[in-house]
Formats: structure tokens, C-alpha cells, sequence
């Protein structure tokens, strides 16, 4: 899928989701799995079907807890509509999309400081896991070598300074 969102460091996803429907679920900012990439999407209490790694493992995956959070927000409409498939099928409703509100500049270099605990919760899900798949956590250790970074820095220029940085402008340092 082309578009303009393919080459920018941060493009918004909320306008496209609000298109979709007009809520996304009771998730709690609370309850949320330190796990959740920062960004506008995350997941709290959810069941424990782990429909979110199955069907859309590319995203979602399930924490220790059982929960399942996003481990890398949606860079494109069809992304954002397999997010959405996968709030409304979630039977606790624990997905939410006000992390925009929740999120600091500060809070994203802290959760950025911990990507080592990160780095070490793949390693320990790859070697016991049997909620998520291998090739999942295995793109998930790939996004925070390569591209996570990018993301995060388009994140907190978006959180800064409310519009999505233009190609090529210079974006704040994690």
C-alpha cells in the first residue's frame, strides 16, 4: 500500500481510525503492559485468546500477564484497520487510542532507556514461550534494532510539536 505515510518518520493514525469508527475500546492507560510501544495505540487488560498475536502478530503480541499489547503502532490505513479488527474482537474491550494524551516526551525516552529489559523479555519469551510466535518476536527484536528509533523520534516530534514532521526536517533526539 502507497501513500504519503510510507516516507514520513511519523504519520498519524487516529484521522483514518475516527473514519473507521467512532470508538476503540475501555482499555485502561492504567493497566497497560510496560511493553506497549509508545504512540497513540495500546492495550491493557485483555482475555487471554490471544487473538491479537494470532491474527495480527505483525502488531500485537501477549505479555507476560497474558495481555496483549502493541509492539508496533500502525504506519498505514490497512494497518490501522487490522488493529481495529482486532480491538472490536477483543471480548474485555482493552484496547484504547488516547495514548497521544498519555504519552510525554519525557515517558518515551524512559520507555526508549528500557529497550535492553526489552531486548531481554524477547529473549526469555523465544527460549519458554508459548503464547507468541517465534517469527513475531523475532520482528519485534528486528523494529527495535532497525526502525523503532526513527519511529520513536517521528513520535515525539509529532508529541512536541502537534503535526507530523516534514521529509528530511530534523527530528528530536531519543
Amino acid at each position: 500500500m502507497e501513500g504519503r505515510w510510507q516516507d514520513l518518520a511519523y504519520w498519524d493514525p487516529l484521522p483514518t481510525a475516527r473514519g473507521v469508527t467512532g470508538s476503540m475500546g475501555d482499555g485502561r492507560w492504567e493497566d497497560r503492559s510496560w511493553l506497549n510501544v509508545p504512540g497513540p495505540f495500546y492495550a491493557g487488560v485483555t482475555d487471554t485468546g490471544l487473538n491479537g498475536p494470532y491474527y495480527l502478530p505483525e502488531h500485537v503480541l501477549s505479555s507476560d500477564e497474558h495481555y496483549e499489547f502493541v509492539y508496533r503502532q500502525p504506519a498505514n490505513p490497512r494497518e490501522v484497520a487490522g488493529l481495529l479488527e482486532i480491538a472490536h474482537d477483543e471480548p474485555l474491550g482493552g484496547y484504547a487510542w488516547d495514548g497521544d494524551q498519555r504519552w510525554t516526551p519525557q515517558a518515551v525516552r524512559e520507555w526508549w532507556a528500557r529497550r535492553t529489559d526489552v531486548r531481554d523479555w524477547i529473549t526469555a519469551e523465544l527460549a519458554a514461550d508459548d503464547r507468541n510466535e517465534p517469527e513475531a518476536l523475532h520482528r519485534y527484536a528486528a523494529y527495535l534494532e532497525d526502525g523503532l528509533e526513527t519511529y520513536l523520534r517521528g513520535y515525539l516530534f509529532w508529541l512536541t510539536e502537534g503535526r507530523e514532521p516534514r521529509l528530511g526536517e530534523e527530528l528530536p533526539n531519543l
